[in-house]
């Protein structure tokens, strides 16, 4: 059996296959050539996935910090680092409605192709978002996870390991969202009857994405916090899958905020809110928010900065130099604005580390690594106030290292600190953005390096070319102990399975195995050399009846 590349426009179901559509629903096809078999396809969508980035900071005690950056001088200064030959394993995210809104597992046969095909290039694995809208859908503690146990067998089958996304935020308002999964219906009926339980801007504007951290510890979700929660779908999922942990889920990503990054979402694009390169907008205008500013500003003693955030900040599609506060000689330097930068990137960083001491707790011993994914915000980011990063809830700035914290929180509970735009070049982005996504990713590796945490990476938009995989290929070798550890690939769907980007995902892997020392990538092939004949499949049939499964 041989497997070949077919596109099509047209698409016919199998009879026995049955999911429920979505937006955008079917896109693509691999096929696998055989003699004897008739025409049959199964369909599947694809999906683009998010540029979302994040940065942040939180108040400590100064001692702590002074120590910690002395043993962490004498810790440069004596261990010899040289993982630059380190094999980095490359993992493939799944599409985002892998699961049906009714909790099974979308299209299996197409699936279990696509993970044949995976496998054949050298991947260590794959990628699946566990949607806290589906998985609790049904009530309070009423867990669905068969689906997800249906995954996890077959890439077992298939000998692929899996990394599993907590996911705690709604699919859908954001970069590459190409479907729709909102919270769990009983924490959206609570929503309504309180909508200060999601995060709210300057206007009133109420984000939907995920619960505010305002509330972390209050029980707002029918007798639970929202910690609680989160706690009690974590335990479940281990109690579920604890025969897999460590063996074929060898990886549990945390979700923290928005696309399950540690940010808050002051760059929302559902209905146009905001549009790149826009600065954002701060999101502390909940009523929880409100009142933890009022407490902060009251023991500073400055009872008149707990009313807001800054009056000066602009909005979501203004530049920096348009405002008063992100300006170069803005409030952001001031007085106010540290004590206030502080509070919001503090409250983040707070956010981070309770959610994490109990992902910690609950799967220590289990064999899975935990990680936490953090937003590669590069635009602004050659400006002073790195005003775009500041309203995500990053206090980075010209004078301020805002992910060494970040680094370090990861570093307390052992956790993989998981950065994305690894693929983006600076000469690749407007001039005017005064982007910096190469400077971002060196400031982000050098914090990892620090904070003696290791680093993972992923890219922020879909891209197949080869000048997106030299660039992951030079970011993850380092000669400073700081190599990645992982790269997921986003993401899995038809445009993958086309013949070149085929060839370039496969010489990517290999290059990546061996240490990402090989950072160029082939020529373009345009002879009619089978998809899969380098990476050990049979060589090609002559047949012309062709069964084809969907790339899922």
């Amino acid at each position: 059996m041989t497997l070949t590349l077919q596109l099509s426009t047209s698409f016919i179901n199998l009879k026995e296959t049955k999911s429920v559509k979505t937006a955008d629903d079917f896109l693509g096809m691999v096929s696998f050539a055989q003699s004897t078999k008739p025409s049959c396809r199964l369909i599947a969508k694809s999906s683009m996935q998010e540029a979302q980035l994040s940065h942040e900071n939180i108040m400590v005690n100064p001692m702590e910090v002074k120590k910690n950056e002395k043993r962490e001088k004498l810790h440069e200064l004596t261990t010899t680092h040289s993982n630059s030959s380190t094999k980095v394993p490359v993992f493939v995210m799944l599409p985002l409605d892998t699961m049906t809104m009714g909790g099974k597992l979308n299209k299996p046969r197409a699936m279990n192709a696509s993970l044949m095909a995976l496998k054949s290039s050298g991947a260590e694995g794959v990628m699946v978002d566990a949607w806290w809208g589906l998985v609790e859908k049904d009530g309070p503690l009423k867990y669905n996870w068969e689906g997800y146990a249906e995954l996890v067998k077959m890439c077992q089958e298939r000998g692929l390991k899996l990394q599993v996304v907590m996911s705690f935020h709604q699919c859908g308002g954001n970069v590459g969202d190409s479907c729709s999964i909102p919270l769990p219906p009983w924490v959206l009926e609570e929503i309504s009857k309180n909508p200060d339980l999601v995060y709210t801007d300057r206007s009133g504007r109420r984000n939907p994405e995920y619960i505010t951290l305002g509330c972390d510890q209050l029980p707002v979700l029918r007798g639970r916090t929202p910690i609680q929660v989160y706690t009690d779908y974590m335990r479940s999922f281990r109690e579920r899958f604890n025969d897999y942990l460590g063996n074929v889920i060898v990886e549990i990503q945390v979700g923290l905020g928005p696309c399950g990054e540690l940010r808050y979402p002051s760059y929302p694009e559902s209905n146009g809110t905001w549009r790149f390169p826009g600065i954002g907008e701060f999101q502390c205008y909940d009523k929880y928010m409100i009142a933890s500013l009022e407490a902060a500003a009251k023991a500073a003693g400055k009872d008149d900065w707990g009313k807001g955030g800054p009056h000066d900040s602009g909005q979501y599609n203004q530049f920096p130099e348009d405002t008063g506060f992100f300006r170069n000689d803005g409030t952001w330097n001031s007085e106010y604005g540290q004590f206030f930068l502080e509070w919001y990137s503090g409250k983040l960083l707070g956010h981070g580390d309770t959610i994490l001491a109990a992902g910690e707790s609950i799967y220590q011993g289990s064999g899975a690594k935990l990680s936490g994914k953090v937003a590669g915000i590069h635009w602004h980011y050659n400006t002073r106030s790195h005003a775009a990063e500041l309203t995500a809830g990053y206090y980075n700035t010209r004078k301020r290292d805002g992910y060494l914290l970040i680094a370090r929180m990861l570093a307390k509970h052992r956790v993989i600190l998981n950065f994305t735009c690894m693929e983006m070049r600076d000469g690749e982005q407007p001039q005017s953005a005064n982007c910096s996504p190469e400077g971002l990713v060196r400031q982000v590796k050098k914090a990892t390096r620090i904070a003696e945490v290791e680093l993972a990476g992923e890219n922020a938009l879909e891209r197949y070319d080869e000048k997106a995989y030299s660039q992951v290929l030079a970011t993850s070798r380092s000669d400073s102990g700081n190599a990645l550890s992982a790269f997921t690939f986003l993401r899995m769907n038809k445009r993958l399975f086309e013949p070149q980007n085929w060839r370039n995902l496969v010489q990517f892997v290999k290059n990546m195995s061996e240490g990402g020392r090989n950072a160029g990538l082939p020529e373009r092939d345009s002879s009619e050399t089978d998809l899969y004949i380098h990476v050990g499949f049979i060589k090609k049939s002559h047949s012309k009846k062709t069964k084809e499964v969907a790339v899922v």
